[in-house]
């Protein structure tokens, strides 16, 4: 991104159509703020593919968020109000965690590990070691990852072939969203606007290198894997009241 562009991009995340094909992600109605470039046509075929990874690793992916909000809690335990915001997270996403284990029993199929994609392990390395970035970084990171899963589970509410995935990701979808608006309202309060979107910025990038690619397989359909639209096809404005 040049200069003269917005500090973050927008990303559309679904159109109203039910088949798979490149219009998914044209500019449409539902936006995800956080992100620099849209999930490609190409994961979401690989998704409607392999339902059952889909299932299996969005259950890890359910887990792994409530540790992350329970680490920052212990990480920074005087933290002024921020164990009042992530324990309740941490307790969604655990209650999301049980949903899936759900849907998982239904169709007969056990948690079992995956190998992960590489894009957490990306991110991680994205984040500063000395505070207070470190701190900045790690919330931000949080939030892209929410604001990833949002974007991947609106695809999934209005294209997956699957009408029992459809409707479990149509339900979570309000939570997803609320979760990445949490992560920026925690950063923004404490860094403040304009030090939360030149960073937000420059890790948006990191996230879109993490996921460019392809998919040799399904056997590497994750809830992160590759597959992302280039980034030029997207980028916009930046308007006023970019986010509430």
């Amino acid at each position: 991104m040049t200069s003269s562009m917005a500090s973050v991009s927008l990303v559309s995340a679904v159109s109203a159509a039910s088949v798979v094909d490149t219009d998914l992600v044209q500019p449409s109605v539902a936006r995800v703020k956080w992100l620099a470039a849209p999930t490609s046509s190409a994961w979401l075929e690989a998704a409607n593919a392999r339902p059952d990874l889909l299932l299996i690793d969005h259950a890890h992916c359910e887990r792994k968020a409530a540790g992350v909000a329970l680490q920052l809690m212990f990480r920074y335990p005087a933290e002024p109000g921020l164990g009042e915001a992530l324990s309740p997270l941490a307790r969604e996403e655990l209650e999301h965690f049980e949903l899936v284990l759900q849907v998982l029993a239904r169709r007969g199929l056990a948690l079992r590990p995956l190998p992960a994609p590489a894009y957490g392990a990306r991110l991680s390395k994205a984040v500063r070691r000395d505070e207070p970035g470190r701190m900045l970084d790690s919330f931000l990171v949080a939030g892209l990852i929410e604001a990833r899963s949002h974007e991947r589970m609106a695809l999934l509410a209005a294209h997956a072939a699957d009408a029992e995935l459809r409707d479990l990701y149509g339900e979570l979808l309000a939570s997803e969203a609320r979760h990445f608006g949490l992560y920026w309202r925690l950063v923004e309060t404490r860094f403040g606007r304009e030090v939360t979107v030149a960073r937000l910025e420059q890790l948006a990038a990191v996230e879109v290198e993490a996921l460019t690619g392809a998919l040799t397989g399904t056997e590497q359909l994750r809830m992160h894997a590759v597959g992302v639209e280039p980034v030029q096809a997207m980028v916009q404005t930046l308007p006023a009241g970019w986010i509430s």
